[in-house]
Parts: C-alpha cells; sequence; structure tokens
C-alpha cells in the first residue's frame, strides 16, 4: 500500500469519528433542554450551567444566539438586555443593579419594573422620614405679570444635596405647584384648620341630600365629604404638573428614594395682586364732571394765590435781591431728586442755591402731594421676591399702586425690588407700618419695661413716659416704614415712598409682605461623630 493510499484512509476515519462524536452532543443537548423545559422552576434554572441554559425567547426579547448573531453589541445581565435595564434607568433615575433587580423580579416587563421600583421607593422614604431635615432652600415662583407669586421652603438633610441640580429642580416645581393650584392652603391634610373640618362638618349634616341616606351610614357619608375638602386644601394631594399621573407626594417619595436623604416641604405662601382690595366702582359721567368742577375751583383758587403771590414778590424784591440760579446746580438737584427742571429751578431760589436746603424744599412738597394722593384705591401694583445669595432667605412682597401703566413702568419697579431687599436686609422687620402692630403685643411689652429693676431708680412721675418711649422704640424696629432707607440712609422707607409718590404722580402703598428664614425653629439634631462611627462600626 502507498503512503499516500494510507494517508487517505487514515483522514477519511478521523473525518466519521468527529462527525458521530458531534452527533452524540447535539442529542445530549436536546435532551437536556427537553427536560428543563419540562420543569422551568427558579431553582432547576439556577443549578443548569449557563451554557447548557434555554433562554426563552418571548421573555426578554432576544437569545443569547441572537446576540451572537448581532455582534454582540448588547451586553447581557443574566437574561436581561443592558438596553432594557437603561430604558427603565432612563425613566425612573433608579441606580443600574436596583434596575436590573426590578426587571429580574417582573419577568423584564418595563410597567411592572416601575411599578416595582415605585413601592420600593415608598418603603424606602419611609424609613427616612424620621430623619431631621433642616437644610434646603428658600424659592420663588413669580408668574408673568408679576400678578401672582409665591415663596417656599423646601427642606433636606445636607447642603450638599440642597445645592444639587436634582433638588433644586424639585424645589422649584413644588413653588410653580402652589401657583397652579389656588384652592391649595396647606401643605398636608393634617394641618387644615380643626375649626374649618368642624364647621363643615356642621354644614354638611345639615344638607338635605343627606336626610334621605339610611341613618347608619350619614356619618360615613359625612366624614368622606369633608375628607374630599380637606383634600383640596393639601398641596401633597394634588396631581403634579410634571407628571399628572402620580400626586405631589408621590413625586416627593420618589425624590427621596433617588437623591437618597428626607425631603420636606415645611411652608409656603402665595400673594395674588390686589385680593381682598375693593376696587372703586365709579359712574365715568359723574366723575368727570365732578373732576370738571374741582378743575374750575382749583383754578379760581390758583388765579387768587397768584394775584397775591406777585403782590408779595413786587414787595420781596424792593427789599430781597433777585438769585441767579446755575444751571449746574439745576441738574444736580434733579439727578439728585428726580424732580422737573422748573421745581428744581424754583426750589433752587427760594434756598439761596443751597442744594441740601433746595432738596428738603422739594421733600416738603413731595409729602403734600402725597398726602393729597393717600385717599385713593391702589388695587393694581407687582408682586416680587428677594432671594438672598445661596437660598437660605427670601422676600415676596406686594407693592401697589393706582394703574397697571405705572405698575409696567421702570421707576416703580426698581422700587418694588429695592423694598423686597429692604425687607431682607431688616431682620427684625414683622409688619408694614406702626398701625399694624398688635395691641396686645404693645401691652405686654409695657408690662415687661415697667418690671424693669432699672426702673426704680427713676423718679415715679416720669416712668410712664419713659417705658412709652423704649415700647416705642421697640416698635420702631418692627415696621418696615420706620426703617432707614437703604438705598439712601438720609430718609426713611416711609419718605422714600413718599417721594416715589410725588415723582410718579400715583398713590403708592406696601400692602403686605412674608419673609422665610432656612431652618428657623427646627432643632438641629447634634451628634457625636466618635459615637456614631463606633455604632456603624458594631463596636
Amino acid at each position: 500500500m502507498s503512503s499516500q493510499g494510507f494517508v487517505y484512509r487514515v483522514s477519511l476515519l478521523l473525518n466519521v469519528c468527529i462527525g458521530v462524536v458531534f452527533i452524540a452532543l447535539a442529542v445530549s443537548n436536546i435532551h437536556a433542554a427537553k427536560t428543563n423545559l419540562a420543569a422551568p422552576t427558579m431553582a432547576t434554572h439556577r443549578m443548569i450551567p449557563v451554557q447548557h441554559r434555554p433562554i426563552p425567547r418571548l421573555a426578554y426579547g432576544v437569545s443569547r444566539m441572537r446576540l451572537r448573531d448581532m455582534g454582540r453589541d448588547v451586553r447581557v445581565f443574566g437574561e436581561i438586555s443592558a438596553k432594557v435595564v437603561k430604558q427603565l434607568r432612563d425613566k425612573t433615575g433608579v441606580g443600574m443593579m436596583q434596575c436590573k433587580k426590578a426587571l429580574s423580579e417582573s419577568d423584564g416587563n418595563l410597567e411592572k419594573a416601575e411599578e416595582y421600583l415605585r413601592a420600593k421607593g415608598i418603603a424606602g422614604a419611609a424609613k427616612k422620614a424620621s430623619r431631621v431635615a433642616a437644610e434646603g432652600a428658600i424659592v420663588s415662583y413669580i408668574h408673568a405679570g408679576s400678578r401672582l407669586g409665591v415663596l417656599m421652603e423646601v427642606n433636606c438633610e445636607t447642603d450638599f444635596v440642597s445645592r444639587g441640580e436634582q433638588f433644586k429642580e424639585l424645589a422649584e416645581s413644588l413653588a410653580m405647584q402652589v401657583a397652579a393650584n389656588p384652592g391649595v392652603e396647606y401643605v398636608n391634610v393634617d394641618d387644615a384648620d380643626p375649626e374649618y373640618v368642624r364647621k363643615e362638618t356642621e354644614v354638611i349634616k345639615q344638607m338635605e341630600d343627606l336626610k334621605t341616606k339610611p341613618e347608619n351610614i350619614r356619618d360615613q357619608i359625612t366624614a368622606g365629604r369633608v375628607a374630599k375638602l380637606v383634600k383640596e386644601k393639601a398641596l401633597l394631594e394634588q396631581p403634579y404638573i410634571i407628571d399628572p399621573t402620580k400626586n405631589v407626594n408621590q413625586a416627593l417619595v420618589e425624590a427621596i428614594s433617588k437623591i437618597g436623604e428626607n425631603i420636606k416641604i415645611r411652608r409656603f405662601t402665595r400673594f395674588n395682586l390686589g385680593e381682598g382690595i375693593e376696587k372703586k366702582q365709579g359712574d365715568l359721567a359723574k366723575e368727570v364732571e365732578e373732576q370738571t368742577m374741582a378743575m374750575k375751583k382749583e383754578a379760581e383758587a390758583k388765579k387768587e394765590d397768584d394775584s397775591k403771590a406777585e403782590n408779595a414778590e413786587a414787595e420781596a424784591k424792593q427789599d430781597k435781591p433777585k438769585v441767579a440760579v446755575s444751571a449746574k446746580f439745576v441738574k444736580q438737584l434733579r439727578d439728585k431728586t428726580g424732580a422737573g427742571m422748573m421745581d428744581c429751578k424754583k426750589a433752587l431760589a427760594e434756598t439761596d442755591n443751597d442744594i441740601q436746603a433746595a432738596e428738603d424744599y422739594l421733600r416738603k412738597k413731595g409729602i403734600a402731594g402725597a398726602a393729597k394722593k393717600a385717599g385713593r384705591t391702589a388695587a393694581e401694583g407687582l408682586v416680587v421676591e428677594y432671594i438672598h445669595p445661596g437660598s437660605r432667605m427670601g422676600v415676596l412682597l406686594e407693592l401697589n399702586c393706582e394703574t397697571d401703566f405705572v405698575a409696567r413702568g421702570e421707576k416703580f419697579q426698581e422700587l418694588a425690588n429695592n423694598l423686597a431687599m429692604q425687607v431682607a436686609a431688616n431682620p427684625d422687620v414683622q409688619y408694614v407700618s406702626l398701625s399694624d402692630a398688635n395691641p396686645e403685643d404693645r401691652e405686654k411689652e409695657f408690662e415687661i419695661e415697667m418690671n424693669r429693676e432699672d426702673l426704680a431708680t427713676k423718679p415715679e412721675n416720669i416712668r410712664a413716659q419713659i417705658v412709652k418711649g423704649r415700647v416705642e422704640k421697640i416698635f420702631k424696629e418692627r415696621a418696615l416704614l420706620e426703617q432707614d432707607y437703604i438705598m439712601d440712609n438720609s430718609k426713611t422707607v416711609e419718605q422714600a415712598v413718599k417721594e416715589a409718590i410725588a415723582t410718579i404722580g400715583e398713590n403708592i402703598v406696601i400692602r403686605r409682605f412674608q419673609k422665610f428664614k432656612l431652618g428657623e425653629g427646627i432643632a438641629k439634631r447634634e451628634d457625636n461623630f466618635a459615637e456614631e462611627v463606633a455604632a456603624q462600626m458594631g463596636s
């Protein structure tokens, strides 16, 4: 036998042997697959080596062979593709391993996995609810047109989280939520006024339709109706404006799950421009007639005053030389006061070119003009805010004027923003005017001052006067109008407003303001760092 024939026969025999081996392996794999499919329990599935596991095509979309054929461009976590995990992560914001676990527990169904994570989030949030949340941010929302404004405090556990984009975005959307729900009055149903609940319960019990219901279920119906009314006023119960499929409370719980800290909406306030102010409804024809008559009388009075003034000037000219007013002084006074050119010239002439005296002269004139305008109704204006850098203090303020035309003006807007900043700059300010002070608080302060030891050394006949002066000083420190104006310390806020009235020509009123300081009144927990570390180490 030739050497070539021998090699040929050996090669043929080897090929036959290899073919037999492959056939035997194929039969073995088919048998194993049938056995596993017949009893697909979780325990059996885990015991079979990965390379022999049958991958159901419908459960997770594609098999391993299919993934191999696609060029292995998708990673596999068990039987769940990274693509599906990414979809769930993008949708929920939860960590990768939590998404993978949720998909495993819900057989790869995205909707079920999302519900699973939401349920887990609620459980996690419940554990964090007892933690002290004293950090956070003061945020605001001013609606277009500045006729509606919201100031809110949202708390978290650390300032690190409060500086994060997720927390800031949540806080801002919650402030907008308050603006979008005009009926909302408090954060939680537990914050409802017990007196309001009692009154509503009494009203519902007297309703006619309730008397037609069986007596044994009337209390349940009443409780249900009252609960519905209370929920309508609770912020946490409202549909979330960013995602109406959940309420605000659910959105908050999901944020706690993502961020990993306790988060609380502590308080909020909302200002609607002019709410509660009775706008004057007059007869236009009658009003025009009255104004015409008033103008006639004013013209006659002015004519008489002018004749008297001419006589007086004629007499004065004989004794007093005419004052030459410099254009430079007129410009300086005009830049300083904002008054008209002729008014500035007249003021300088009356005060012998003394700019300070001329300013006082114009101020007195302005105050006189403002007093005439004080009786006019001011129901227009602006709602403005001031958030101090760091978002740890915020102010919401309503400033009223007579017309929306003036409210849109630059001078009025500048005044409103300055006044909001003024409130932030005066930590003791609690109300607008001295007349807004609570009389009971005055009586208490009077009693406290009367019992001070240093008063005993004073003569008895002047003690009451001393106490009265001290109490007046205390309450002046709390009144916004009595403070030194931050833009010009030579005048008070009240004087600045009156000058603005004289310049703008309309009545201007600071109606109200609200100031929030982050975490005020919250008892912060003081932990011993060494003890905390030891507790975590289990020692």
